[in-house]
């Protein structure tokens, strides 16, 4: 199992993108997709038709967001910590995610850069 930690830039304000992150319409317009999203520690979620799939464990407005995301049965859970850091030019978010599968590292990982976190900031870019 390996860890991925990687730092992503936004030109607005942490409250803004933890917005976007926790609210059904939002998300769905930034993925394109179907979401099933309730903002509310307990609720399970699926994002991409349910391409990721997992469970809310701590919600804190425009600072931190845990997740549990899965990846099968058999596997250890995959926690998901999103911190939101404000900086000169917006928000710094720090994503982390803990027990992902080697055998799907590099196409998840490539998937969250170019389709998560790359929808994301082309949400904020278009306005």
């Amino acid at each position: 199992m390996k860890t991925f930690k990687k730092y992503y830039a936004f030109p607005v304000s942490p409250e803004e993108v933890y917005l976007a992150m926790t609210k059904a319409l939002s998300i769905q317009l930034w993925t394109g997709a179907e979401v099933e999203f309730t903002e509310e520690v307990g609720t399970e979620f699926s994002f991409w038709d349910g391409d990721i799939v997992g469970k809310n464990l701590e919600l804190d407005y425009g600072k931190k967001i845990v997740q549990q995301w899965y990846f099968g049965e058999d596997n250890e859970p995959s926690i998901v910590t999103i911190k939101f850091h404000p900086d000169k030019k917006g928000t710094s978010l720090e994503f982390v995610q803990t027990n992902i599968p080697e055998e799907d590292f590099d196409e998840f990982t490539e998937g969250l850069n170019e389709h998560y976190f790359g929808g994301l900031q082309d949400f904020f870019e278009e306005e």
